[in-house]
């Protein structure tokens, strides 16, 4: 990833910069080699798991709450243990719409939404930002806000590829979408910018859908 993709994910706008940022540039940078490790060596990142509640295997389920819940969660808390000392910053997790039938999917991302909420209450007197409902109770009196963003229908690599062998499928969640179409990956941006910056310095606790009026319906 290069200096200027990760200063975007930083929470202070006018100090962007890497130099300025050091310890957050740092822990950025290994979270993005972790990934692309991750993904030289395991294909089955992309790969989607349809089971029913019924016959949904323990062990995958406990992946899934690793992943989804328990790396959300570590991932927040490294954050702001660096958040903390250079005065506060601000968390994005990225929760969702929840339109998906398997339910552990939909209680592991319910579970993310309910922990920003309390760690952004215990992290707001610390100067961080953590965008989910108890993350942001927990960390509000630290100065650390935290907050969600929930995605609708959006056609990324994974989506593409499951639609590209299933268009009723895809004719299904246009449907199901007030906007009548899937989101693009860079509709996501504006809302994550405005819940990483300034602009939100007041929002801590909050969820933001963007997902074409899915959830009003």
């Amino acid at each position: 990833m290069a200096s200027s993709d990760i200063s975007l994910l930083l929470p202070s706008p006018g100090l962007y910069h890497p130099s300025q940022w050091p310890e957050r540039y740092a822990w950025l940078q290994a979270l993005h080699e972790a990934w692309e490790m991750s993904s030289a060596e395991h294909s089955s990142i992309r790969i989607v798991e349809n089971y029913s509640a019924f016959d949904y295997p323990f062990d995958r389920i406990k992946r899934l709450y690793d992943i989804n819940v328990h790396g959300s969660f570590f991932t927040a808390r490294e954050a702001a243990r660096n958040m903390i000392p250079q005065g506060g910053g601000s968390i994005v997790l990225v929760a969702s719409m929840s339109a998906h039938p398997q339910t552990p999917y939909n209680a592991s991302k319910a579970a993310v939404r309910h922990m920003a909420a309390s760690l952004a209450v215990e992290w707001a007197k610390k100067g961080v930002r953590v965008n989910t409902l108890s993350l942001a109770v927990e960390w509000a009196k630290k100065g650390v806000r935290v907050n969600t963003l929930s995605p609708g229908y959006m056609l990324t690599k994974l989506t593409k590829t499951i639609l590209a062998h299933d268009q009723e499928l895809k004719k299904t969640w246009e449907s199901l979408t007030p906007m009548g179409k899937m989101g693009e990956p860079d509709d996501l941006s504006g809302a994550i910018v405005f819940l990483a910056s300034d602009a939100s310095r007041f929002v801590t606790g909050a969820n933001v859908n963007v997902d074409g009026g899915y959830t009003v319906i």
